[in-house]
């Protein structure tokens, strides 16, 4: 994106129709976040306040293709509700036909975590990451650089985005630009807390029936020092990334003998520069887990049996016959039955919130 400040302003007739939707709506309150008692609501900038207004504006334009420079792909093609808010591919695909070199992630509960993406250190805020699918040329996403004032025509021309604008935010006096783009739609993300899986509702809301017995067994599995998950797959958000990043090397790739990974694909190292940090990708949330396939970074693991058969030998690297040198400490192996694995992927599913992905407000408006 050029260093020019975009903007544009309400008409007169978008302006009068505001003022009449306005009046209609309550006074903008403290958002209502409808979680239970035992989880706070995330993080929310001092200049980026949560309202309904502004959740509402960030739907439409979360699902909105005309937000693309060619007016086809939209937040969504990537992050698709029914599959956690991931997109199914090993890795997806930008308007241009260019293949990333990342998988993506899921998007519930990102809010709580510290740094976001799977290995940048300097994306903290979701107003900053919004941004990169939008403007990024490298790989091409949205295709908005380039296309900045064509793609904000887009928006100003239609019939409801000004009134949305006006009402999400009215201390702009009508003006749509490329910050309250990225405020909206980071703010429709920063409300994708997930918290009524039927392991939220066993763990948490001590309800016992909730889950199977075969979950059950799962989750101690799971937290056990034996299979050791929870060491990285820790907490509320099953992440050591919340609230503070950590990244590890799971012994995926080991393609030079010295613990090497495919070309364009060096995790950490390629922001730090530090040999340590090959490898090592940020601890993804498990929450919908059984949603987002495929798994890891690259999107490499196609299955969940895949994944334990990945730590169960210490890491993928290990599992075709030469270990990688870099994986992490935490990765140390292990053996399970056939009625420990079919546990482990009955606790995983439990973390399935079917309850947020039937919420209206994380489906498409454009019905």
């Amino acid at each position: 994106m050029s260093g020019k400040r975009i903007t544009y302003s309400l008409s007169r007739w978008a302006l009068a129709t505001w003022f009449a939707v306005v009046l209609a709506l309550p006074s903008q309150a403290d958002y209502d976040w409808g979680l239970p008692d035992w989880l706070d609501p995330p993080p929310v900038p001092a200049d980026n306040p949560v309202t309904e207004e502004k959740v509402a504006l960030g739907q439409r334009l979360f699902f909105e293709l005309d937000l693309s420079g060619p007016r086809y792909m939209s937040c969504a093609t990537c992050h698709e509700p029914a599959m956690g808010f991931s997109d199914g591919r090993e890795t997806p695909v930008g308007v241009t036909g260019e293949f990333h070199s990342r998988n993506s992630m899921g998007l519930l509960n990102v809010a709580y975590q510290g740094v976001l993406t799977w290995a940048d250190p300097e994306l903290e805020t979701l107003e900053e990451q919004v941004r990169v699918p939008l403007f990024g040329i490298n790989p091409i996403e949205m295709n908005v650089a380039g296309n900045e004032e064509s793609v904000l025509n887009n928006l100003h021309c239609d019939p409801v985005y000004p009134v949305m604008f006006a009402a999400a935010f009215p201390e702009a006096d009508g003006v749509i630009n490329y910050d309250l783009v990225a405020k909206a739609l980071a703010t429709y993300v920063r409300v994708m807390v997930s918290a009524t899986s039927p392991y939220d509702m066993y763990r948490y809301g001590g309800d016992e029936t909730a889950v199977s017995e075969l979950a059950k067994r799962g989750e101690e599995l799971f937290m056990s020092d034996r299979l050791n998950c929870s060491t990285c797959h820790t907490g509320i958000h099953f992440t050591d990334a919340s609230p503070t990043p950590s990244y590890h090397n799971t012994g995926l790739y080991n393609v030079d003998g010295a613990g090497g990974l495919p070309e364009g694909n060096q995790g950490l190292f390629e922001h730090s520069g530090d040999a340590a940090d090959i490898g090592r990708f940020r601890t993804p949330s498990l929450r919908n887990v059984a949603l987002t396939a495929p798994y890891m970074h690259d999107g490499s693991l196609p299955d969940l049996d895949a994944v334990i058969d990945h730590y169960a030998a210490g890491g993928e690297a290990a599992r075709l016959g030469d270990a990688s040198p870099l994986v992490s400490e935490h990765i140390t192996g292990f053996e399970l039955t056939d009625d420990e694995r079919t546990g482990l992927i009955a606790f995983l599913e439990s973390l399935t919130d079917e309850q947020f992905l039937a919420d209206a407000r994380f489906q498409t408006p454009f019905q």
